[in-house]
């Protein structure tokens, strides 16, 4: 039987609902219908107050909806209709939000993909999803697909810019601020999805082969929009940044679904910059955020960094990597006010699975917060059996907010997937309070002559050597040992040897966990758009 773990007073009443033949998963009674009935909500509610600032421009709630019924007619009119999927290749800006809200009006599936990626796997989602339509900033267009590339394509949509030229080879581009700017009727109503429709396909990062699109369904955003509402105290106050990527699960979900559902303010930046992100949070009065811990790095070594206009930041989320103890340490010093709250979860989890309790974070250094309360985490061994309390297994997660699967891919699907459980491939143990720690992914364990090494602990280590900003750790291929611990260590203001990192481990950790080697870079590690370290590009380098 689930075990509930998170115990408040103020929590919506839960049950357990069957959702399809094999799995049974506990859910919020009285939840949101659908994703866009999170914006008819809070225009109904808010209409007049805050809901988006970009740039010098910014919004109520009432003029985004204005907006976005006049990009859904848009889209419409170009022959949009339900379940067509759109892919969002669109940066950190306004039209971003309204596409996105426009595209659940039609009762379309929104395909948003990080603007890092290249023509071939922009080439392989389009086709794998077979997409009708993509908008693009125009800084983008020379990575667009040419309609012989992806066969069900019929739509390019140019965020900015004029038409393109027959020189250019997009005859068939049409750029949305002329469409906007046509006079045209608003006669298309808004559809009324089933909560089990799917809303956003987002596509895995995944370290090996095509990534997989997890089919995210209107349920199950509403329940991951509530844990947050919920496990973080937010309501129409909150105004949160958003600088993370949008087109990723923490953007979407915990900035920009979450703020809309509590009627709060979501302020885009365009990308992270410590100076910039300081500036915009005190001319707005940010009061939430969720970023990976190096961002918080950054703000600290900002010579503009002050605790004084910083004054309504409240909550502090942060995931994707451990938090170094030292930032948590300068953080309580000069933002004695701010909650931080490690928070843990995936794409195929629609984001929050467990998250720190208010007020816990420095009781509970070593975890990533005690499991919400409709998720349900099984700690499973290699033989599929739950563990113990406290015993080291992979986390098996079910949940409303955890997705029924990948779009067109039963492979997939069945093999990572169980009754409804997905299986996350980190490693980590559970205590009897709910509390989950994290130790390395499944595949990235080392295995030193039959010792098994978490990369976490080793990693955590290092970050506490005065100067070091960023380390992390890989098995380095051995032919006696299988491999050796090789450290990759970022530490650009400081003089670093091989003596200094070793005295240092050699108080805290078994010899076996020692690093042998160590690569001194220049740069900051490699990352993915949700933050987590690319170790499989640092392992080239062997």
């Amino acid at each position: 039987m689930q075990q509930i773990f998170w115990k408040d007073s103020r929590l919506p009443k839960t049950r357990v609902e069957s959702w399809g033949n094999d799995r049974l998963t506990r859910c919020f009674v009285e939840r949101p219908t659908s994703f866009l009935s999170l914006l008819q909500t809070a225009v109904s509610k808010h209409g007049s107050r805050k809901a988006l600032v970009f740039e010098s421009q910014r919004w109520t709630y009432q003029e985004v909806w204005s907006s976005v019924e006049r990009y859904a007619q848009v889209l419409h009119n170009l022959g949009l209709r339900p379940q067509d999927r759109v892919v969002l290749f669109v940066s950190n800006r306004s039209e971003f939000f309204f596409l996105l809200f426009a595209i659940q009006y039609l009762g379309a599936i929104a395909v948003p993909v990080g603007i890092r990626e290249q023509r071939p796997g922009l080439t392989y989602i389009m086709n794998q999803c077979k997409a009708k339509a993509v908008a693009f900033d125009e800084s983008l267009a020379d990575r667009i697909p040419f309609q012989s590339d992806v066969p069900s394509l019929e739509h390019r949509i140019c965020i900015d810019g004029d038409v393109y030229t027959q020189s250019r080879n997009y005859l068939q581009t049409a750029a949305l601020p002329s469409l906007l700017n046509q006079p045209f009727k608003i006669d298309v109503p808004a559809y009324s999805a089933n909560e089990f429709d799917v809303a956003v396909i987002l596509y895995t990062s995944g370290t090996t082969g095509n990534p997989k699109g997890a089919m995210i369904t209107h349920a199950n955003i509403a329940h991951s929009v509530m844990h947050y509402q919920y496990g973080m105290q937010l309501t129409e106050n909150d105004s949160s940044i958003l600088a993370v990527p949008a087109s990723h699960v923490t953007g979407l979900i915990a900035n920009i679904a979450t703020m809309v559902n509590v009627g709060g303010a979501t302020l885009i930046m365009r990308e992270f910059r410590a100076k910039q992100f300081l500036d915009f949070a005190t001319q707005e009065n940010m009061t939430h955020t969720l970023m990976v811990p190096a961002m918080y790095s950054l703000c600290l070594l900002e010579p503009t960094f002050s605790a004084d206009a910083l004054g309504h930041w409240r909550i502090g989320g942060y995931g994707g990597a451990p938090m170094p103890v030292a930032v948590i340490e300068q953080l309580a010093k000069y933002l004695p006010n701010l909650d931080l709250r490690n928070a843990y979860g995936a794409t195929e989890t629609t984001s929050p699975v467990t998250l720190i309790p208010a007020g816990m974070n420095d009781a509970h250094l070593d975890s990533v917060g005690r499991v919400l309360p409709c998720a349900d985490v099984r700690i499973m061994n290699d033989a599929g059996q739950e563990v113990p309390f406290g015993e080291t297994g992979e986390l098996w997660i079910n949940g409303p907010m955890v997705v029924p699967g990948y779009w067109d891919n039963p492979a997939a699907t069945a093999q990572s997937f169980t009754a409804g459980y997905w299986h996350s491939g980190d490693l980590g143990c559970m205590d009897e309070e709910g509390f989950v720690k994290i130790f390395d992914r499944k595949k990235d364990m080392l295995n030193r002559g039959g010792f098994k090494i978490y990369s976490v602990e080793v990693e955590n280590c290092l970050m506490g050597i005065p100067g070091v900003l960023e380390a992390a750790i890989v098995g380095k291929p051995c032919p006696v040992l299988g491999e050796r611990v090789h450290a990759f260590i970022y530490a650009p203001n400081q003089a670093m040897s091989q003596e200094i990192v070793t005295a240092h481990c050699t108080q805290a950790l078994a010899d076996y966990k020692v690093p042998e080697t160590i690569t001194w870079l220049e740069t900051p590690l490699p990352r993915n758009a949700n933050g987590k370290v690319m170790k499989r590009q640092l392992r080239l380098n062997f």
